[in-house]
């Protein structure tokens, strides 16, 4: 049985403490809910990864309540601390080159000589994490590969009883997981994940970002690099300019394709901050529709580059990527 905390004081003291002795907690930060475990226990990481059935090889963030804390795990660079100072709290993940003394669990590096550390924004989260007093890792609150949670009841349809509880702190804000941006080299700092701070306004600070590719057959240096992820179980058709009957219909603008069968708007006004808070409820909404409506896929319109569109556009690609095969699966 998943207990459910209200984020009051005693809420958050019960959380942190079921942090401390090992456990798992599930809690809303600005992006998404996060599945935590303290970092420091190879134990508890490796719960996290049992509970959502995640690969191995798929490298966890690990939280802090301040930048000061983040900063004793890894190496800051000049750049890293014009960066923190201008995004956290807030959804920006730096990876960094880990401190000699870090105390952060092997497995929730995956043995990486590098970290991925952020400060998250939440009134509640931080209060938390300040309370637990170590790193905590957290990766999104669902089943590996699925739709990321932005609410408590979206954690708890996934993972009742895998867990030991979940801190509501109520939807989400802005509802997509962090921007990654790895810094071990800063002359060439590389953006890993498309996420809540936007390209622009990261390149004001840092100059033109690098771009590197996803290599199916390489592990990925930070969370969020699986070439299948944010998956429903339906197969998702990117850029539609039509729909069948048979397809559930992921909208973005005021004028939605006709005829969907059933349609999530992201934005009516096309705001890509609205469609970003409401991309995985839309996901999520649009697939527990397919036996109703008899769906086979689901089409999704096609959404803008520019801001947060570069994210959301990540997300879908990777919705729509191929599925691994049973076979194929670690």
């Amino acid at each position: 049985m998943t207990e459910r905390l209200a984020a009051t004081p005693s809420g958050i003291a019960t959380a942190a403490h079921i942090l401390r002795e090992g456990g798992l907690v599930a809690f809303g930060t600005e992006t998404v809910y996060g599945l935590g475990g303290d970092a420091t226990q190879p134990a508890a990481v490796a719960r996290i990864f049992e509970a959502k059935n995640r690969p191995r090889f798929n490298p966890l963030i690990s939280h802090f309540a301040s930048a000061e804390a983040a900063f004793t795990q890894v190496q800051a660079n000049p750049l890293a601390l014009k960066l923190a100072e201008a995004f956290w709290p807030g959804p920006l993940t730096l990876v960094l080159p880990r401190t000699p003394d870090s105390t952060v669990s092997d497995l929730a590096a995956d043995g990486l000589s590098s970290l991925a550390v952020r400060v998250p924004r939440g009134d509640a989260v931080l209060a938390l994490l300040e309370a637990v007093g170590r790193p905590v890792a957290a990766p999104s609150a669902n089943r590996s590969g699925r739709i990321s949670p932005s609410d408590a009841s979206h954690v708890l349809e996934e993972l009742e009883g895998r867990i030991d509880a979940v801190l509501d702190t109520g939807p989400c804000t802005v509802g997509l997981e962090s921007t990654v941006l790895d810094l071990t080299d800063p002359s060439r700092p590389c953006l890993l994940r498309p996420g809540g701070i936007p390209v622009e306004a990261l390149e004001v600070l840092c100059g033109p970002l690098a771009y590197p590719e996803t290599n199916a057959d390489t592990a990925p240096l930070s969370p969020g690099r699986m070439l299948s992820h944010y998956a429903p179980s339906l197969p998702v058709r990117l850029n539609a300019t039509s729909i069948s009957p048979q397809e559930g219909l992921l909208a973005f603008g005021p004028t939605p394709l006709p005829d969907a069968v059933v349609t999530w708007n992201l934005s009516p006004t096309g705001n890509l901050e609205e469609a970003a808070a409401r991309l995985f409820s839309g996901l999520r909404f649009l697939d527990s529709q397919q036996a109703t409506f008899e769906l086979t896929g689901l089409a999704v319109q096609p959404i803008p580059t520019q801001g947060l569109g570069l994210a959301i556009q990540d997300r879908l690609r990777r919705a729509a990527a191929p599925r691994p095969t049973d076979a194929d699966k670690p």
